[in-house]
């Protein structure tokens, strides 16, 4: 990647919520390796970054299969104004980093995000290391890197240790083999792949209509359709405990027939019913789908 001191063409930058060396910024340059990234404070600054035109494109964690979907994300995707364009899997290999000569047994407090702590606590346990909540991993590296004091590590990526100068004291020391973060790659326009290009995603938010069962009707076309729903998740908007909002991902092209006749029959039983992309699965996708059958 080129330094980013210099101009950058605002196309060739692609926006992330977090520090340099954050797992989301390690999942930008897994794929996409050809463009610059762009650290932004906060998951909207990052959406704002595409909408005006200072980048490309913005890489935005939905869930972990550890830690669960990314709180208030998805809130904020139907409001971004920007769309889905493709999918990334990111492993979360996590580093215990610390300041240049220290040892693993002069370490006594580590600093990271809650979810990289907790991930790792079969590891802490073990080492007799106490755990202390900060912002986020990468942040934390950089505060290490700053103070010099080899009795404190951080929790982060083997890229916040190069960025930063710090030394991996262990390597891969979180608890569940499985960890992976999902990641969508949104755009100011839609990148709509061809119906006949081959398998796609498709995600979009949808509210029940409040009548007795409409959940059960409004999913019904989708099970006679043969369509593989693979995220149905609900959640709360406008302070309402009356109707919940929904949120899909499902295996389909909105123009071939079968997703096309589901939607059709969803939206007798919904409102606002809002397509936030189609793309691409990524290969993590068909892998598992490829272990499942």
């Amino acid at each position: 990647m080129s330094d980013l001191s210099r101009p950058v063409d605002p196309a060739k930058l692609i926006a992330f919520q977090g520090e340099l060396g954050a797992y989301s910024d390690l999942a930008c340059r897994m794929s996409r390796p050809e463009m610059n990234t762009l650290p932004c404070h906060t998951f909207e600054d990052a959406f704002a970054a595409v909408r005006d035109g200072d980048a490309a494109l913005a890489m935005i964690p939905i869930e972990n299969s550890v830690a669960g979907r990314v709180a208030d994300i998805h809130h904020l995707l139907p409001e971004s104004g920007l769309h889905i364009i493709g999918e990334h899997y990111q492993r979360i290999n996590h580093h215990l980093l610390a300041v240049p000569g220290t040892k693993l047994e002069d370490v006594t407090e580590v600093y990271s995000h809650v979810h990289a702590l907790n991930q790792c606590r079969d590891y802490l346990k073990e080492h007799g290391i106490k755990p202390v909540v900060a912002v986020d991993t990468a942040g934390s590296a950089k505060e290490i890197a700053k103070s010099g004091d080899t009795t404190k590590a951080v929790i982060a990526s083997e890229l916040a240790g190069e960025i930063y100068g710090l030394t991996s004291l262990a390597a891969d020391i979180e608890d569940a083999e499985h960890n992976t973060t999902r990641f969508v790659v949104m755009a100011k326009e839609a990148i709509v792949p061809h119906a006949k290009a081959g398998m796609a995603v498709t995600s979009f938010i949808f509210r029940v209509r409040n009548v007795p069962a409409a959940l059960f009707k409004a999913m019904g076309g989708f099970a006679t359709n043969g369509i593989n729903i693979t995220k149905l998740e609900s959640y709360i908007v406008d302070g309402s405990f009356i109707a919940a909002q929904f949120y899909v991902d499902c295996e389909g092209h909105p123009e071939n027939r079968d997703l096309r006749l589901a939607l059709e029959e969803l939206d007798f039983f919904t409102s606002n019913m809002k397509i936030l992309g189609v793309y691409p699965p990524h290969p993590y996708r068909l892998q598992q789908k490829l272990d499942d059958e």
